[in-house]
């Protein structure tokens, strides 16, 4: 299945129409870089290492990563390279039946879904960044702050907008002028923030303790959990079954080095997890003493107890000013790929042009996360399986599609494309040098992986199991 690839700013598809792609390796390594580190690094991998055992969950999600996360990031990858196609018209490519049109819409359909409820998250980023900029640190570490604000659905749909407005800008600009151009420019920005952040949270007083607590596995406090909750971060870390790896890869040059770029990914993503890590914890130890509440308080850690640190630092205004800068950062570059994806797809499928898929995109967005924002507000008596409308959209795309668009990645590889044909794509830039683990991963573990996430994701929500 290998092609030519021009040079310039298109690469022709399967179907014969123009196809954008990275100008360089580098710029799809920050790109799709940018499209991993998001939220669930900066906010969701940290209070999940904290509530399952700080080293032992670190270790877990080392080798989750090396092993599951390396085969899925592959898979993907090659088969948007190989077909020059989003996920609905790469699935097309190996058949026409029931479970290639099923597989290829399930990828395709989960940032479609997933970015207007995360850019309303991204909403909230920008009204914490804004207030600690503005100098209303002190503010927004009261308890009562937060729910003001999504309490008021003029303010937030303002800063909803504000989010989901530059997200579009940038995809408007293409592959090459937009997406890739920013991320080369945001990724470094990002971890120099990280680093600093770092380095000033792990020197606090008392916040040895939290580093110790963070890197040095404690196998007493191993349990199941632990690795679930590990595999479910890694999974969605890597932006695995969004379809995005398959937009991605489709615009990957044919020459660039498919395994080492991918690899590559992985270790930035799990590096500014590492940092995201490194600047929260050692906080919490710091200015909580590192109490069991403080380190269980889940998804509050970011909104609710971040700020709070941030208060009783010396400098805390500009520190949590460039705290949620980075946080921003890292949001943004993840939204911008999720929209990508299914400015993608529209593109593909309708066979309409950029602009035209944008608008598209852009009123999926408007009235998903309408949805999202106003169950805080003036929906909030509506309730989907007990859940607010947010809620509801993310158990929908993370806890269901997401498992079940990665399973059918790991069919398509095994029962349509075949092994063979992988090697084949990986082989055609460098050597395949973890052939062994990806056939072995892909054909005894995967499934299971999977199966194991959308079972206990979903009886989380029933109550059943805690994770």
């Amino acid at each position: 299945m290998g092609r030519s690839v021009q040079t310039n700013e298109t690469a022709a598809s399967s179907n014969g129409r123009a196809r954008s792609h990275f100008g360089s390796r580098i710029g799809f390594i920050l790109s799709a870089a940018g499209a991993s580190v998001g939220l669930g690094n900066i906010w969701r991998f940290p209070y999940l290492a904290a509530e399952y055992g700080g080293g032992i969950f670190l270790l877990v999600y080392f080798i989750l990563a090396a092993t599951f996360g390396y085969t899925m990031v592959m898979s993907e990858t090659a088969l948007g390279r190989m077909t020059r196609k989003s996920p609905v018209g790469a699935y097309r490519t190996f058949g026409d039946g029931r479970f290639f049109r099923f597989g290829g819409w399930v990828n395709a359909i989960v940032p479609m879904i997933i970015v207007p409820y995360y850019s309303v998250i991204g909403g909230w980023v920008v009204r914490y960044f804004l207030a600690f900029a503005s100098g209303q640190g002190k503010a927004s570490a009261a308890d009562s702050f937060f729910g003001s604000f999504t309490a008021d659905p003029l303010q937030e749909m303002v800063c909803f907008l504000i989010f989901a407005f530059l997200t579009l800008l940038i995809i408007y600009f293409g592959v090459q002028n937009g997406i890739e151009r920013v991320s080369k420019v945001m990724m470094p920005l990002l971890v120099i923030l990280a680093v600093l952040i770092s380095i000033y949270s792990m020197t606090r007083p008392g916040a040895l303790a939290g580093v110790r607590y963070f890197l040095v596995p404690d196998f007493s406090k191993f349990s199941i959990l632990t690795v679930v909750s590990a595999m479910e971060q890694m999974f969605y870390s890597l932006s695995i079954a969004m379809g995005i790896l398959y937009t991605f890869g489709s615009y990957m040059l044919k020459e660039t080095n498919l395994e080492s770029a991918s690899v590559q990914v992985e270790i930035f993503d799990t590096l500014v997890a590492i940092l995201a890590g490194l600047m929260i914890i050692p906080a919490v130890f710091a200015f909580s003493g590192g109490t069991p509440e403080s380190l269980s308080a889940g998804p509050s850690l970011l909104f609710l107890t971040m700020p709070k640190v941030f208060e009783g630092m010396a400098g805390g205004g500009v520190t949590g000013t460039l705290f949620f800068l980075l946080v921003f950062v890292a949001a943004l570059t993840s939204s911008i790929a999720l929209a990508e994806s299914a400015v993608s797809t529209v593109e593909d499928e309708l066979l309409w042009g950029r602009k035209a898929s944008i608008v598209l995109v852009g009123a999926v967005m408007l009235l998903l996360g309408s949805l999202s924002l106003f169950g805080f507000n003036i929906l909030s008596g509506v309730k989907l399986l007990g859940m607010d409308f947010l809620d509801f959209f993310d158990f929908i795309s993370n806890s269901v599609m997401m498992p079940v668009g990665a399973m059918c990645t790991c069919i398509l590889v095994l029962r349509a494309v075949g092994l063979p044909g992988i090697e084949r794509e990986v082989e055609s830039s460098s050597p395949f040098c973890g052939k062994k683990i990806y056939a072995f991963v892909l054909r005894y573990l995967s499934i299971v992986f999977l199966g194991v996430i959308l079972v206990t994701s979903i009886l989380s929500v029933l109550g059943i199991v805690k994770i």
